[in-house]
């Protein structure tokens, strides 16, 4: 498809550059197939939904994946290089978009955090060794440190990845360690929060089980490649990055059970959708799921597993907003999103929230 079919025009001033106050007092567009989008708030979710109904939420925690450092060649050049880490792959490895990539290649060792002046402990630097190079800056990165000691050294040393359309216009500050984090997450990994869960907080949780509402947790660690444009003119020529996830047996379980007594899946989160799409059969049952996946979804996808979608309202000609047509139909989400720009509501990752119900067609 064009990819020009997914664009609007949305003014800068939509996008959010915080979050609501309190969480679940966010806005809530509610969009039912065929019928005209109804204005509420997140707190009255538990009433848009029915008992039996199944909440899925992404349990992944967002670390600090952004570092500074300086790239070190023998003949003594020098020069800073900042990293996004987006993908692990082994004890040691990240894979990272990194600044400036032209200047990089691979056997340069960078020191993250010290700037490599000396220091020697591990909580003040972190060295690695460029292994492989990749398109659009992609570079993976062999680090001197392993496992748990690899992770707690990107604790001390990196920065909370806020999204580039805030970080663009404020610093990172110390109030979004607790808002650009879930209350329920648990699974450290991802470097973008899973958004549609920003809005809950424990009593809207506990709320939704006094009204029937099951909750399960899976885990999609969310990738930098999140925050990646399509600069494609076809959405068949745009190559989504892989993430990894995870769906237990029991998790699969409870699902599939749910479904077989008449509940409904309700992905809280495109990244929850993904999984579960991933991981679904054709007739639909959750199979459990340990891995990697670069699922494209667009319209004419035909979803398997998801019966309703939380989300937050997306960028123009983003992945985000094909899937979100794929889901709710392309000319009703066209309409959705004029209607909430129209009425006031806040674009993006700090911004308000839709519940949307599968396109009949489906």
């Amino acid at each position: 498809m064009r990819v020009d079919l997914f664009d609007f025009d949305l003014p800068e001033e939509s996008i959010a550059l915080r979050p609501a106050v309190p969480r679940d007092g966010a806005r809530l567009m509610l969009l039912h197939p065929g019928s005209p989008p109804e204005d509420r708030v997140v707190r009255d979710l538990p009433g848009l939904l029915r008992p039996g109904d199944v909440l899925v939420f992404n349990d992944t925690r967002v670390i600090p994946a952004r570092l500074h450092g300086l790239r070190h060649r023998p003949e003594g050049t020098r020069v800073r290089v900042e990293a996004m880490l987006h993908l692990r792959e082994g004890p040691d490895r990240w894979r990272a978009f990194a600044r400036p990539a032209k200047r990089l290649r691979v056997g340069d060792r960078v020191s993250f955090g010290g700037a490599g002046e000396g220091e020697t402990c591990a909580l003040t630097r972190l060295d690695a060794t460029i292994v492989e190079r990749g398109e659009g800056g992609e570079t993976t990165f062999a680090f001197d440190l392993s496992g748990l000691a690899l992770d707690e050294a990107v604790a001390a040393l990196g920065e909370l990845p806020l999204p580039p359309y805030i970080a663009a216009k404020r610093p990172t500050d110390a109030q979004d360690a607790a808002d650009y984090q879930t209350v329920y997450a648990r699974q450290p990994g991802a470097v973008a929060a899973p958004t549609a869960g920003l809005h809950f907080t424990p009593g809207l949780l506990a709320s939704c089980a006094a009204a029937g509402l099951a909750q399960v947790r899976v885990t999609l660690h969310v990738g930098a490649g999140t925050f990646l444009p399509v600069k494609a003119d076809d959405t068949d020529e745009h190559r989504m990055h892989a993430e990894v996830g995870e769906i237990t047996p029991e998790a699969a379980e409870a699902l599939n059970r749910a479904r077989a007594a008449g509940g409904r899946i309700v992905a809280v989160g495109t990244t929850a959708l993904r999984l579960l799409e991933s991981a679904a059969a054709p007739d639909g049952t959750i199979r459990p799921w340990t891995g990697a996946t670069d699922i494209f979804i667009t319209p004419g996808y035909r979803f398997r597993a998801v019966d309703a979608l939380m989300t937050n309202f997306h960028l123009p000609r983003s992945t985000l907003f094909m899937l979100v047509s794929a889901f709710a139909g392309l000319d009703a989400m066209g309409a959705a999103y004029a209607a909430a720009i129209q009425r006031g509501y806040r674009f993006y990752s700090y911004g308000d929230t839709s519940l949307l119900f599968r396109a009949e067609t489906q």
